[in-house]
C-alpha cells in the first residue's frame, strides 16, 4: 500500500508540472475599482456632463459627445476587461445606446502619438484622425453594433460589411450588467460580449501601443470591475 501511494503522489506531481505549462497566466497591469476618484482619466465632452467615481462604479449622464481616456499608455498583447450597464429609468439621457470605445488609439500627428497632447472637444468627428480600433456597440439607438480600424485620416472610418451588424443579439439589453472584453494580441484584435465574440479580426499591421477610451453620446452608462492584463 504505501509503495502504491509513492506511485500515484508521483503521477500527480507529473500532472501538476504539466498544468503549469503552455501560454502564460494572464498578469494584470491596471485596475481602477471606482473608489477613489477619476485621477487616472480624462474627460472630452462636447457639452457639460456628470462623471462620477464612487462605490466601486463609474457614472457617466451625458447630453452630447463624450469620450474618457484612461491615462496609461498600453503596449501589447494584452487584454482590457470591464462591466458596463446602459441605464434606462426616467432620467434625461437614459437613452439605450452608445456603450462604445476605441483602443491602442494614438495620433500619428502628434510626436510619440500622444493623443492627450491635443485635446479635442468630444465630437466624434475629432478622432477620424487617430489611429486606433472602435467598437460602436448599440449605436444609432441600439440598432447598429460596428468594429472599425481607423486609419488616421479625416471622413475615413472604414467599415467592412462582417464588422456592420444588426441583430438583436449583438444589441445593448437596457439596465443589464455584461462583461466586455476587448484584446490587441499582435494581429488578432477581438472584441467580446458575456464570453461571445462579436469580432474577431486580422490586422497584419496591427496597433501594438496606444490608449483606451470609453465613449458615448446622449446616454446614462455605469461602468465597474475595470482592469488591463498582460497576455505576454
Amino acid at each position: 500500500m504505501p509503495a502504491r501511494r509513492e506511485v500515484l503522489a508521483g503521477i500527480a506531481a507529473l500532472v501538476g508540472a504539466g498544468a503549469g505549462k503552455g501560454k502564460p497566466r494572464a498578469r494584470t497591469l491596471h485596475r481602477d475599482d471606482f473608489r477613489h476618484g477619476l485621477g487616472r482619466w480624462v474627460i472630452e465632452a462636447e457639452q457639460p456632463a456628470s462623471v462620477t467615481a464612487r462605490g466601486g462604479v463609474l457614472e457617466i449622464v451625458a447630453p452630447a459627445g463624450l469620450t474618457l481616456w484612461f491615462r496609461p499608455v498600453l503596449t501589447g498583447p494584452i487584454a482590457i476587461d470591464y462591466d458596463l450597464q446602459a441605464v434606462s429609468a426616467s432620467g434625461p439621457f437614459d437613452r439605450v445606446s452608445d456603450a462604445n470605445c476605441f483602443w491602442m488609439a494614438r495620433d500619428p500627428a502628434v510626436p510619440g502619438g500622444d493623443l492627450l497632447a491635443t485635446p479635442r472637444n468630444g465630437r466624434f468627428e475629432a478622432y477620424d484622425t487617430l489611429e486606433t480600433y472602435y467598437v460602436g456597440l448599440g449605436g444609432n439607438t441600439n440598432s447598429t453594433t460596428r468594429f472599425r480600424r481607423y486609419v488616421g485620416r479625416p471622413g475615413d472610418r472604414p467599415l467592412l460589411p462582417e464588422n456592420d451588424r444588426r441583430g438583436a443579439a449583438d444589441m445593448l439589453v437596457a439596465n443589464a450588467w455584461q462583461h466586455l472584453r476587448l484584446t490587441a494580441e499582435g494581429e488578432r484584435i477581438t472584441f467580446a460580449r458575456d464570453g461571445r465574440t462579436l469580432f474577431d479580426f486580422h490586422d497584419p499591421a496591427p496597433y501594438r501601443e496606444g490608449r483606451f477610451g470609453l465613449r458615448t453620446t446622449a446616454t446614462h452608462l455605469r461602468v465597474r470591475n475595470f482592469a488591463i492584463s498582460s497576455l505576454a
